[in-house]
Parts: structure tokens; C-alpha cells; sequence
């Protein structure tokens, strides 16, 4: 696709510096934040004021290039091994998502060639990096349209769009794609507990672009797949196993199960970035386990009876069985394994 996608984008780089739209406020209020420190940046992902696999890796990539700026500010020649601290920094700001350490090797590999001044070349690639994610979504919104007959309803879980990649969005990417086509009549969005990322951010996406949404309890998804009001499920991912077992939001594994079970098809949408050839399965994926709190409280208000404890795992593990396609913008993967994911990821493209 050639066109500009002018809708939401949850970063920019403007006047030396990062700027973040705030995820934890949204739909509520519509806030930036301005970041010019690696530490500023790499709190900014462990908080989740930016979130989605995609988004995580630009938004490091820029955060690399604040770092080496300041490195080399403080000495130009033993800028070095403090970068590297910095960039350590950035990489464990959160396990699970691929596409950080993927950023940050990326970022890491120049830095042998550079016998000068960091700082111009890593902006450089992470604006590269963020110019290469919004294209690979545009084509993988085409490629997974491709696979939808339509007018049908689709249901998405958590948010793959806009919001968690450099722009248009993988999963959403898919959808907005389909309905620009007339393939998709509505959408229904899991509400996404602990964080409502469906509630508060997918369907705020999607009434930006005037795409009709209908919100669901997480606990409501299999239902309306047994009232056959769910054609496809279109989810993006976190990290895809060498095997294509994928590993996102919590509840995705309960979604593919469901899905097979009542004959709904199930698509998982992301850049290769996001596949690691190295994790041969997703078990092998560590999982993030964050505050019980999150569980716990709504906001700021306790929810759950004084005395209980929470498990708050927030990804989980689809096996590749359980998956129709993969949709990537090399191409589409249908019913994964390790054999096809490994053409995929040796086949020529253009960087």
C-alpha cells in the first residue's frame, strides 16, 4: 500500500526529543509525554505508557539514540561502555516482547563501524526502524484482508493497532484494510482484563476511523462464537516461537482454542521482527508476570476481597495447531509449523 496512514501514532521524534502518547490515560484524556533520557524511556515501557511488541522495539531504538547522544556528550571517547549499560537497560525494560531485544541488537551491530559521533547514526535507524514498521503494517493489513471473505464480523483481543506498532497497526492493520474493502461489518473487541486495552484502546481506534465496534466481556468471546456471530479472530503477537507457536495477551490461547472449536478462524498478524527463529517453542518464552495489584484493584480501587492473593501471568502461549495463518509482511503462513515458519524467514526480501 502507497498511501499515508494519517491516523493515531503513539510516538514521534520532535525537537531533539521522544514524545510518547500517554496509553494509560487514554480514552479519557489524550496526553503526551516528552522524554530526553534512556532511563526516562526505558521507564516509560516498564510503566506501559507505551505498549504492543512493535511499538516497544521503535520506541528503544529512539531511546538508544538519546543514550548516545548523552554518552558522547559526556566523553567522546570513552562513550562506549556506558551506551552498552544503557542499551542493557533498554532490553530488560520488559521480557517477553521479541521485538525490544530485536531493536536493540539492531541498534548494537552499527556500533562497531562508528569511529565518531553515535548519536546521528542510531536516529537515523531508529527513524529507519519506524518508517519500516508502518510500511510492513500496510502490507500486512492487505496480505490478511486477502484471507477474509466477507461482509463477515470479526473479533481482536487487546490492541494490535495503531497504538502498539509505529502506525496503521497489525491485527487492526488486517481490519482496517478488510473494511475499506467492505469485508468487514463490525468488530468485536475483548474488553482486555487487568488493563482493558480492548475497552479503552481498540475501540477508541477504531471509532477514530469510524469502524463499528462492539465491546465484549473477555468471559462473553466463546459465546458469541457458539451464536455464530464471529467469523474470524484477528490477533497480533508478541513473540512467534521457530515452531509458530505464538506468545501474546493473556487470553489469546483460550481465543484459538474456541475458535477451532466452533470453526472460527484464527489469524495471528505481525512483522517478522517479532518472530524469533532462536525460541525453537513457546514454552521456552519466559512470561512476564507483573503486580497483583493489577488484579487485585480496578484503578485505584480495591476490587478483591482483603485477604486474597492474584497470579497475574499477561501473555500466554497459542500452539501453532491451533493457528489457521500467520500474516507477516513477507507473507502469509498457513496452519504453522517449524518447516514453513523457516522458508518464511530465509526467503529474499527487500530490506
Amino acid at each position: 500500500m502507497s498511501r499515508v496512514y494519517a491516523g493515531v501514532r503513539p510516538m514521534a521524534w520532535a525537537e531533539e526529543a521522544l514524545v510518547l502518547l500517554d496509553q494509560r490515560l487514554l480514552p479519557d484524556r489524550v496526553e503526551h509525554m516528552r522524554l530526553t533520557d534512556v532511563a526516562q524511556v526505558a521507564q516509560a515501557i516498564s510503566d506501559m505508557v507505551v505498549r504492543g511488541a512493535p511499538a516497544i522495539g521503535i520506541t528503544a531504538a529512539y531511546g538508544a539514540a538519546l543514550a548516545a547522544r548523552k554518552r558522547y556528550a559526556e566523553s567522546t571517547v570513552a562513550w562506549r561502555e556506558p551506551l552498552e549499560h544503557d542499551l542493557q537497560l533498554l532490553a530488560a525494560a520488559r521480557p517477553t516482547a521479541v521485538n525490544l531485544s530485536w531493536a536493540v541488537e539492531r541498534v548494537r551491530g552499527l556500533l562497531s563501524a562508528i569511529d565518531s559521533d553515535p548519536y546521528p547514526v542510531l536516529l537515523d535507524e531508529a527513524r529507519r526502524i519506524h518508517e519500516q514498521d508502518i510500511a510492513a503494517n500496510q502490507r500486512i493489513g492487505a496480505l490478511g484482508a486477502d484471507l477474509i471473505k466477507g461482509p463477515c464480523n470479526v473479533l481482536t483481543h487487546c490492541n494490535a493497532g495503531a497504538l502498539a506498532t509505529g502506525g496503521y497497526g497489525t491485527a487492526l492493520g488486517v481490519i482496517r484494510s478488510a473494511h475499506e474493502q467492505g469485508l468487514v461489518k463490525s468488530v468485536f473487541a475483548g474488553e482486555t482484563r487487568p488493563w482493558l486495552q480492548g475497552a479503552r484502546l481498540t475501540a477508541w481506534e477504531l471509532i477514530q476511523d469510524g469502524i463499528p465496534v462492539r465491546l465484549l466481556a473477555d468471559g462473553a468471546t466463546s459465546h458469541a462464537m457458539a451464536e455464530g456471530q464471529v467469523q474470524w479472530v484477528v490477533v497480533g503477537a508478541d513473540r512467534i516461537a521457530g515452531n509458530g507457536d505464538v506468545i501474546n495477551k493473556i487470553g489469546t490461547y483460550g481465543l484459538a482454542i474456541s475458535a477451532r472449536h466452533h470453526g472460527v478462524g484464527f489469524m495471528v498478524a505481525a512483522p517478522t521482527s517479532t518472530v524469533d527463529m532462536a525460541l525453537s517453542q513457546g514454552a521456552d518464552c519466559p512470561i512476564e508476570i507483573r503486580d497483583e495489584a493489577e488484579i487485585l484493584s480496578f484503578g485505584e480501587r480495591r476490587v478483591a476481597a482483603d485477604g486474597a492473593q492474584a497470579w497475574n501471568p499477561v501473555f500466554d502461549v497459542t500452539p501453532a495447531a491451533l493457528v489457521d495463518a500467520i500474516v507477516t509482511e513477507r507473507g502469509v503462513v498457513l496452519a504453522p509449523d517449524a518447516a514453513k515458519m523457516a522458508a518464511l524467514m530465509a526467503a529474499d526480501f527487500p530490506a
